[in-house]
């Protein structure tokens, strides 16, 4: 069955957020509910998310598939060629660190704006993994959207990504019961810039929550070490997360990472995408994304929150 048409954000621009299936323009559509299972992680795998709080070198596109995608990255790169979307954008920082030595492109969004980035969302490979890893009681777990991002550093002055966790950033949302998908387009590496982890760092909180926020603007690596405790400080040994064009790392909200600058020669550029548990509630009766409110208390769903993933598919 075709999807249905998108609703226009303005005369002759279409929202695609107003559509909550695969478009065909990625991947073909999974049509037996046993083919989910071939995406399935392995045992071993999901305890060692759970052990370190994050996962690795995991295979989720073709080069061909992060070719395309990276066609569509020149619309949030600064070039001329603008798309007449952007002010769908929930945020777009053409350089967010605002230093011309430390450049890093951020936004959230964009998969209101193209096809192939709308369809990245519903990637069978990505959900069925996120569903696996969701639940600590290793169940598998309906999934929502909740939203991406783009982080793009140019060569030899990419910006760093200070150390944080995720959900520090989310606390508009709960319970907690999120995860995260950093999507390598190019190579990564020590050189370029690659995330870096902190194993063990997901049981890392604060009175039951996260690490309170240290640097909004992502540019002071150091800034995270005035608010660890000296155990913490002990335990911060930095993995680095190296990943072949295509491979992915999954990560825990509470899972501590950043990345360094980009000292090479190429650009290093990465679509993340960020899921939660359906059942998962505002906790606010603020803005949850830009233009976008559920009254606190209320279950997360609608047009920007589509629901991608129930297990029961699988029979």
């Amino acid at each position: 069955m075709s999807a249905p048409e998108p609703k226009e954000f303005s005369t002759g621009v279409p929202d695609w957020s107003t559509v909550h299936q695969p478009l065909g323009e990625l991947f073909e559509p999974i049509t037996n509910g046993k083919d989910w299972a071939k995406f399935m992680l392995t045992p071993e795998m999901i305890e060692q998310y759970w052990l370190d709080g994050y996962l690795l070198n995991i295979p989720v596109l073709t080069h061909d598939q992060c070719d395309r995608i990276i066609e569509d990255y020149k619309y949030f790169m600064g070039s001329s060629e603008k798309h007449p979307g952007m002010e769908m954008l929930y945020e777009y920082h053409s350089n967010q660190s605002n230093d011309h030595n430390n450049v890093l492109m951020h936004c959230l969004g964009h998969w209101r704006l193209t096809k192939l980035f709308h369809d990245l969302v519903f990637l069978p490979r990505i959900l069925m993994h996120t569903s696996q890893l969701l639940n600590p009681n290793r169940e598998l777990t309906k999934v929502r959207f909740w939203h991406d991002q783009l982080f793009a550093k140019p060569a030899r002055h990419g910006g760093v990504v200070a150390w944080h966790q995720d959900y520090s950033y989310w606390t508009r949302t709960k319970p907690m019961m999120h995860l995260t998908v950093h999507i390598a387009l190019d190579d990564q590496t020590e050189e370029n810039g690659a995330l870096h982890y902190i194993p063990g760092s997901h049981r890392w909180t604060r009175n039951g929550g996260p690490l309170p926020v240290t640097d909004f603007n992502f540019k002071d690596m150091e800034s995270i070490q005035t608010i660890l405790t000296e155990d913490e400080k002990l335990q911060f040994k930095p993995v680095c997360g190296r990943l072949k064009k295509g491979e992915a790392s999954f990560h825990h909200p509470l899972s501590v990472h950043g990345s360094y600058g980009n000292r090479s020669d190429g650009p290093r550029r990465a679509a993340v995408l960020n899921f939660f548990a359906d059942g998962v509630c505002s906790d606010t009766d603020g803005e949850l994304l830009k233009g976008s409110y559920i009254p606190k208390g209320q279950k997360m769903e609608g047009q920007f929150y589509p629901f991608l993933f129930d297990p029961a598919w699988m029979q």
